[in-house]
Protein backbone atom coordinates (compact mmCIF):
# COMPACT_ATOMS: atom_id res chain seq x y z
CA UNK A 1 0.00 0.00 0.00
CA UNK A 2 1.40 3.84 -1.07
CA UNK A 3 1.45 5.69 1.98
CA UNK A 4 2.41 9.56 2.10
CA UNK A 5 6.10 10.14 4.40
CA UNK A 6 4.02 12.75 6.12
CA UNK A 7 0.75 11.06 6.60
CA UNK A 8 2.18 8.38 9.34
CA UNK A 9 2.55 10.87 12.40
CA UNK A 10 4.79 8.52 14.05
CA UNK A 11 7.25 9.81 16.58
CA UNK A 12 10.44 10.84 15.52
CA UNK A 13 13.18 12.44 17.13
CA UNK A 14 12.97 15.62 14.37
CA UNK A 15 9.36 15.90 15.46
CA UNK A 16 8.59 19.02 17.63
CA UNK A 17 6.56 18.25 20.38
CA UNK A 18 5.48 21.54 22.58
CA UNK A 19 4.97 20.75 26.07
CA UNK A 20 1.09 22.54 25.83
CA UNK A 21 -1.42 20.33 23.44
CA UNK A 22 -3.16 23.01 20.88
CA UNK A 23 -7.11 23.78 20.68
CA UNK A 24 -7.26 20.63 19.31
CA UNK A 25 -5.37 18.46 21.71
CA UNK A 26 -1.78 17.75 19.71
CA UNK A 27 1.10 18.06 21.33
CA UNK A 28 3.00 17.69 18.49
CA UNK A 29 2.96 16.22 14.47
CA UNK A 30 2.22 17.79 11.35
CA UNK A 31 -1.76 18.00 12.47
CA UNK A 32 -0.97 20.65 15.42
CA UNK A 33 -1.89 24.35 14.48
CA UNK A 34 -0.90 27.33 15.88
CA UNK A 35 -2.75 29.40 13.95
CA UNK A 36 -5.67 31.32 15.66
CA UNK A 37 -9.16 30.38 15.35
CA UNK A 38 -11.73 31.43 12.44
CA UNK A 39 -12.40 34.77 12.03
CA UNK A 40 -16.57 34.58 12.80
CA UNK A 41 -17.82 37.01 15.52
CA UNK A 42 -19.56 35.46 18.36
CA UNK A 43 -22.97 36.43 16.65
CA UNK A 44 -22.10 34.85 13.71
CA UNK A 45 -21.01 31.76 15.67
CA UNK A 46 -24.14 31.77 17.73
CA UNK A 47 -26.43 32.56 14.59
CA UNK A 48 -25.40 29.41 13.04
CA UNK A 49 -25.31 27.30 15.90
CA UNK A 50 -29.04 28.15 16.22
CA UNK A 51 -29.85 27.31 12.59
CA UNK A 52 -27.86 24.29 12.88
CA UNK A 53 -30.24 23.11 16.30
CA UNK A 54 -32.83 23.82 14.45
CA UNK A 55 -32.11 21.51 11.31
CA UNK A 56 -30.93 18.30 13.98
CA UNK A 57 -34.12 19.01 15.57
CA UNK A 58 -36.36 18.95 12.19
CA UNK A 59 -33.82 16.28 10.81
CA UNK A 60 -36.52 14.17 8.69
CA UNK A 61 -38.03 17.25 7.64
CA UNK A 62 -34.37 18.63 6.20
CA UNK A 63 -33.68 15.50 4.79
CA UNK A 64 -36.69 14.73 2.96
CA UNK A 65 -37.30 18.35 1.63
CA UNK A 66 -34.40 20.33 2.17
CA UNK A 67 -31.33 18.62 1.64
CA UNK A 68 -29.55 21.17 -0.43
CA UNK A 69 -29.97 23.33 3.05
CA UNK A 70 -28.02 20.71 4.95
CA UNK A 71 -25.39 20.06 1.82
CA UNK A 72 -25.09 24.09 1.46
CA UNK A 73 -24.01 24.62 5.20
CA UNK A 74 -22.07 21.57 5.46
CA UNK A 75 -19.71 23.28 2.81
CA UNK A 76 -19.70 26.48 4.89
CA UNK A 77 -18.34 24.31 7.68
CA UNK A 78 -19.92 22.99 10.62
CA UNK A 79 -19.86 24.67 14.36
CA UNK A 80 -17.37 23.01 16.06
CA UNK A 81 -19.77 22.96 19.21
CA UNK A 82 -22.44 21.02 16.81
CA UNK A 83 -20.67 19.08 14.79
CA UNK A 84 -20.37 15.52 16.93
CA UNK A 85 -24.01 15.92 16.89
CA UNK A 86 -24.57 17.20 13.47
CA UNK A 87 -22.10 13.85 12.04
CA UNK A 88 -24.10 12.01 14.22
CA UNK A 89 -27.12 12.74 12.09
CA UNK A 90 -25.50 13.40 8.89
CA UNK A 91 -23.59 9.80 8.34
CA UNK A 92 -27.44 7.64 9.80
CA UNK A 93 -25.67 6.86 12.89
CA UNK A 94 -28.49 7.66 14.91
CA UNK A 95 -30.52 5.17 13.44
CA UNK A 96 -27.90 3.30 13.51
CA UNK A 97 -27.49 3.24 17.24
CA UNK A 98 -31.95 3.56 17.57
CA UNK A 99 -32.32 0.18 16.08
CA UNK A 100 -29.56 -1.68 17.43
CA UNK A 101 -30.21 -0.65 20.83
CA UNK A 102 -27.36 -2.46 23.90
CA UNK A 103 -25.67 -4.03 20.70
CA UNK A 104 -22.29 -1.73 21.20
CA UNK A 105 -21.98 -3.12 24.79
CA UNK A 106 -22.99 -6.42 23.75
CA UNK A 107 -20.64 -6.96 20.90
CA UNK A 108 -17.68 -5.79 23.41
CA UNK A 109 -18.86 -8.71 26.16
CA UNK A 110 -17.80 -11.32 22.92
CA UNK A 111 -14.34 -12.34 22.99
CA UNK A 112 -13.74 -11.53 19.02
CA UNK A 113 -11.75 -13.77 16.52
CA UNK A 114 -7.87 -14.15 18.61
CA UNK A 115 -5.87 -13.22 15.64
CA UNK A 116 -7.72 -10.08 14.82
CA UNK A 117 -7.73 -8.77 18.62
CA UNK A 118 -4.03 -9.32 18.57
CA UNK A 119 -3.95 -7.18 15.15
CA UNK A 120 -5.79 -4.29 16.50
CA UNK A 121 -3.64 -4.40 19.65
CA UNK A 122 -0.90 -3.99 17.88
CA UNK A 123 -1.49 -1.39 15.81
CA UNK A 124 -4.15 0.78 18.05
CA UNK A 125 -0.31 2.85 19.55
CA UNK A 126 0.08 3.79 15.92
CA UNK A 127 -2.88 6.66 15.48
CA UNK A 128 -2.25 9.87 16.15
CA UNK A 129 0.41 9.61 18.68
CA UNK A 130 0.90 13.15 19.16
CA UNK A 131 -3.00 13.61 20.26
CA UNK A 132 -3.48 13.79 24.07
CA UNK A 133 -5.95 11.09 23.62
CA UNK A 134 -3.73 8.85 22.66
CA UNK A 135 -0.18 9.16 23.92
CA UNK A 136 -0.17 6.17 25.80
CA UNK A 137 -2.41 2.58 26.06
CA UNK A 138 -3.60 3.88 29.85
CA UNK A 139 -5.14 7.40 27.85
CA UNK A 140 -8.63 6.49 27.35
CA UNK A 141 -8.46 7.05 23.11
CA UNK A 142 -6.36 3.84 23.22
CA UNK A 143 -8.93 1.85 25.18
CA UNK A 144 -11.81 3.13 23.32
CA UNK A 145 -10.02 2.67 20.16
CA UNK A 146 -9.71 -0.40 20.78
CA UNK A 147 -12.78 -1.40 21.73
CA UNK A 148 -14.51 0.16 18.32
CA UNK A 149 -11.95 -1.84 16.42
CA UNK A 150 -12.89 -5.09 18.19
CA UNK A 151 -16.88 -4.62 18.33
CA UNK A 152 -16.66 -3.50 14.77
CA UNK A 153 -14.44 -6.55 13.86
CA UNK A 154 -17.44 -9.03 15.01
CA UNK A 155 -20.13 -7.09 13.75
CA UNK A 156 -19.31 -7.66 10.49
CA UNK A 157 -16.80 -10.13 10.21
CA UNK A 158 -16.54 -10.17 6.56
CA UNK A 159 -14.62 -7.54 6.55
CA UNK A 160 -13.08 -7.83 10.21
CA UNK A 161 -10.09 -5.57 10.52
CA UNK A 162 -8.02 -3.53 8.56
CA UNK A 163 -5.37 -1.41 9.42
CA UNK A 164 -6.74 1.98 7.09
CA UNK A 165 -9.74 1.57 9.34
CA UNK A 166 -7.69 2.89 12.77
CA UNK A 167 -7.26 6.72 11.58
CA UNK A 168 -10.72 6.55 10.63
CA UNK A 169 -11.81 5.24 14.02
CA UNK A 170 -9.30 7.83 16.44
CA UNK A 171 -10.21 10.39 14.39
CA UNK A 172 -14.60 9.97 15.30
CA UNK A 173 -13.21 8.80 19.05
CA UNK A 174 -11.43 12.41 18.93
CA UNK A 175 -15.04 14.14 18.56
CA UNK A 176 -17.71 11.53 19.77
CA UNK A 177 -18.36 9.07 22.97
CA UNK A 178 -17.33 5.78 22.01
CA UNK A 179 -20.66 4.36 21.37
CA UNK A 180 -22.11 6.90 19.00
CA UNK A 181 -18.23 7.09 16.99
CA UNK A 182 -18.74 3.11 16.65
CA UNK A 183 -21.87 3.74 15.03
CA UNK A 184 -20.63 6.58 13.18
CA UNK A 185 -17.80 4.36 11.97
CA UNK A 186 -19.97 1.15 11.14
CA UNK A 187 -21.51 3.73 8.75
CA UNK A 188 -18.41 5.11 6.96
CA UNK A 189 -17.10 1.68 6.68
CA UNK A 190 -19.69 -0.08 5.17
CA UNK A 191 -21.95 2.72 3.06
CA UNK A 192 -19.31 5.84 2.37
CA UNK A 193 -16.47 3.21 1.96
CA UNK A 194 -18.47 0.22 0.98
CA UNK A 195 -15.67 -3.13 0.51
CA UNK A 196 -12.95 -0.74 0.39
CA UNK A 197 -11.61 -2.98 3.34
CA UNK A 198 -12.39 -6.31 1.53
CA UNK A 199 -9.22 -7.93 0.60
CA UNK A 200 -8.06 -7.63 -2.65
CA UNK A 201 -9.01 -4.36 -2.78
CA UNK A 202 -10.97 -4.48 -5.73
CA UNK A 203 -13.06 -1.31 -5.27
CA UNK A 204 -9.75 0.83 -4.77
CA UNK A 205 -8.53 -0.18 -7.58
CA UNK A 206 -12.19 1.01 -9.48
CA UNK A 207 -11.85 3.85 -7.88
CA UNK A 208 -8.51 4.72 -9.02
CA UNK A 209 -9.33 4.35 -12.66
CA UNK A 210 -12.32 6.92 -12.03
CA UNK A 211 -10.34 9.41 -10.29
CA UNK A 212 -7.47 8.93 -13.76
CA UNK A 213 -10.52 9.58 -15.88
CA UNK A 214 -11.87 12.69 -13.77
CA UNK A 215 -8.17 14.10 -13.91
CA UNK A 216 -8.39 14.01 -17.27
CA UNK A 217 -11.25 15.61 -17.76
CA UNK A 218 -10.42 18.36 -15.36
CA UNK A 219 -6.54 18.47 -16.08
CA UNK A 220 -5.49 17.15 -18.90
CA UNK A 221 -1.72 18.65 -18.59
CA UNK A 222 -0.81 16.71 -15.35
CA UNK A 223 -3.09 13.59 -16.88
CA UNK A 224 -0.52 13.58 -19.98
CA UNK A 225 2.38 14.30 -17.34
CA UNK A 226 1.39 11.12 -15.50
CA UNK A 227 0.45 9.00 -17.99
CA UNK A 228 4.23 10.15 -19.87
CA UNK A 229 5.74 9.03 -16.50
CA UNK A 230 3.70 5.64 -15.68
CA UNK A 231 2.57 7.76 -12.10
CA UNK A 232 -0.46 4.57 -11.79
CA UNK A 233 -3.15 6.36 -8.81
CA UNK A 234 -2.59 3.76 -6.93
CA UNK A 235 0.62 4.34 -6.05
CA UNK A 236 -0.62 7.78 -4.48
CA UNK A 237 -4.53 7.96 -3.50
CA UNK A 238 -4.32 4.77 -1.86
CA UNK A 239 -3.95 5.91 1.82
CA UNK A 240 -6.22 9.50 0.64
CA UNK A 241 -8.87 7.18 -0.14
CA UNK A 242 -8.98 4.50 2.34
CA UNK A 243 -8.18 6.66 5.60
CA UNK A 244 -10.71 9.14 4.08
CA UNK A 245 -7.74 11.47 4.30
CA UNK A 246 -7.62 11.71 7.63
CA UNK A 247 -3.39 10.98 7.73
CA UNK A 248 -3.33 13.04 5.25
CA UNK A 249 -4.99 16.68 5.67
CA UNK A 250 -3.77 19.44 8.17
CA UNK A 251 -6.53 19.47 11.34
CA UNK A 252 -8.81 22.44 10.12
CA UNK A 253 -8.92 21.01 6.57
CA UNK A 254 -9.25 17.72 7.44
CA UNK A 255 -12.56 18.98 9.50
CA UNK A 256 -14.26 20.49 6.76
CA UNK A 257 -13.81 18.21 4.37
CA UNK A 258 -15.11 15.61 6.82
CA UNK A 259 -18.43 17.64 7.42
CA UNK A 260 -18.65 17.88 3.49
CA UNK A 261 -18.10 13.99 3.24
CA UNK A 262 -20.30 12.60 5.95
CA UNK A 263 -23.27 15.10 3.98
CA UNK A 264 -22.19 14.66 0.00
CA UNK A 265 -20.34 11.02 0.46
CA UNK A 266 -17.23 9.24 -1.36
CA UNK A 267 -17.35 12.23 -4.28
CA UNK A 268 -15.89 14.45 -2.16
CA UNK A 269 -13.05 12.42 -1.21
CA UNK A 270 -12.32 12.43 -5.03
CA UNK A 271 -12.67 15.94 -5.36
CA UNK A 272 -10.05 17.08 -2.21
CA UNK A 273 -7.68 14.66 -4.41
CA UNK A 274 -8.27 15.90 -8.05
CA UNK A 275 -7.29 19.45 -5.98
CA UNK A 276 -3.98 18.45 -4.18
CA UNK A 277 -2.98 16.33 -7.47
CA UNK A 278 -3.83 18.98 -9.85
CA UNK A 279 -2.44 22.00 -7.32
CA UNK A 280 0.62 20.03 -7.42
CA UNK A 281 1.63 19.87 -10.63
CA UNK A 282 -0.13 22.53 -12.22
CA UNK A 283 2.88 24.72 -13.26
CA UNK A 284 4.80 23.87 -15.86
CA UNK A 285 7.84 24.90 -14.00
CA UNK A 286 6.91 21.93 -11.19
CA UNK A 287 6.20 19.20 -13.83
CA UNK A 288 9.95 19.98 -15.52
CA UNK A 289 11.44 18.87 -12.39
CA UNK A 290 9.39 15.94 -12.25
CA UNK A 291 11.76 14.34 -14.54
CA UNK A 292 10.37 10.65 -13.35
CA UNK A 293 7.94 8.42 -11.06
CA UNK A 294 10.16 8.19 -8.22
CA UNK A 295 10.22 12.83 -8.28
CA UNK A 296 6.60 13.19 -9.17
CA UNK A 297 5.55 10.98 -6.41
CA UNK A 298 7.49 13.26 -3.99
CA UNK A 299 5.44 15.92 -5.22
CA UNK A 300 2.20 14.13 -4.95
CA UNK A 301 2.83 12.65 -1.35
CA UNK A 302 4.34 15.71 0.10
CA UNK A 303 1.75 18.37 -0.80
CA UNK A 304 3.12 22.28 -0.37
CA UNK A 305 0.95 23.99 2.63
CA UNK A 306 -0.87 26.74 0.69
CA UNK A 307 -2.13 23.20 -1.30
CA UNK A 308 -3.78 21.65 1.76
CA UNK A 309 -4.87 25.13 3.52
CA UNK A 310 -8.75 24.48 4.31
CA UNK A 311 -9.66 27.77 2.06
CA UNK A 312 -7.32 26.62 -0.68
CA UNK A 313 -9.17 23.03 -0.79
CA UNK A 314 -12.55 23.51 0.07
CA UNK A 315 -12.69 26.78 -2.80
CA UNK A 316 -11.26 24.75 -5.54
CA UNK A 317 -13.36 21.49 -4.54
CA UNK A 318 -16.38 23.83 -5.57
CA UNK A 319 -14.92 24.97 -8.34
CA UNK A 320 -14.61 22.02 -9.86
CA UNK A 321 -16.33 21.36 -13.43
CA UNK A 322 -17.39 18.45 -12.37
CA UNK A 323 -21.47 16.96 -12.30
CA UNK A 324 -22.63 13.67 -10.26
CA UNK A 325 -23.14 12.51 -14.45
CA UNK A 326 -19.46 12.72 -14.47
CA UNK A 327 -18.91 10.45 -11.74
CA UNK A 328 -21.45 8.26 -13.00
CA UNK A 329 -19.82 7.48 -16.27
CA UNK A 330 -16.32 7.06 -15.31
CA UNK A 331 -17.74 4.52 -12.65
CA UNK A 332 -19.78 2.33 -15.76
CA UNK A 333 -16.87 3.25 -18.33
CA UNK A 334 -14.55 1.63 -15.09
CA UNK A 335 -16.75 -1.09 -14.30
CA UNK A 336 -17.27 -2.22 -18.21
CA UNK A 337 -13.41 -1.86 -18.72
CA UNK A 338 -12.53 -4.09 -15.14
CA UNK A 339 -15.16 -6.90 -16.54
CA UNK A 340 -13.41 -6.95 -19.63
CA UNK A 341 -10.14 -7.82 -18.29
CA UNK A 342 -11.87 -10.29 -15.73
CA UNK A 343 -12.97 -12.03 -18.79
CA UNK A 344 -9.65 -11.71 -20.59
CA UNK A 345 -7.86 -12.87 -17.37
CA UNK A 346 -9.90 -16.23 -17.37
CA UNK A 347 -10.03 -16.96 -20.89
CA UNK A 348 -5.97 -16.76 -20.83
CA UNK A 349 -6.11 -18.83 -17.42
CA UNK A 350 -8.55 -21.07 -19.10
CA UNK A 351 -6.09 -21.52 -22.51
CA UNK A 352 -3.46 -21.97 -20.12
CA UNK A 353 -4.83 -25.38 -19.01
CA UNK A 354 -5.34 -26.36 -22.30
CA UNK A 355 -2.15 -25.39 -24.66
CA UNK A 356 -2.49 -27.29 -27.18
CA UNK A 357 -5.47 -25.51 -28.21
CA UNK A 358 -3.79 -22.42 -27.82
CA UNK A 359 -1.34 -23.18 -30.93
CA UNK A 360 -4.10 -24.55 -33.48
CA UNK A 361 -4.49 -22.46 -35.99
CA UNK A 362 -7.70 -20.21 -36.96
CA UNK A 363 -9.55 -21.58 -39.67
Amino acid sequence: MATAPRSLDTISLCSTVSSCPDRNGFYGGFQRTDKPNEPLSKAQIIAREKKWLYMIDNWSIYMSKNYKKIRDRCRKGIPKSVRPKAWFYLSGAYLLKKKNPNVYQELLEKPGNPTTIEEIKKDKHRQFPFHEMFLDEQKVGQIELFNVLKAYSIYNPKVGFCQAQAPIAAFLLMHLPAEDAFWVFVSVCDVYLQDYFIPGLEVIQNDAGILEGLLKKTCPPVYRHLQKHKVEPLLYMTDWFLCAMTRTLPWETLLRVWDCFLAEGIRVIFKVALVIIGASLSRHKVRKTCTGLCETLAVLRSPEEQIVEEEFIINNMMRLNLRVEDFQIEHTRQKARRAKQKAQQEAESSGSGNGHRRNMPTL
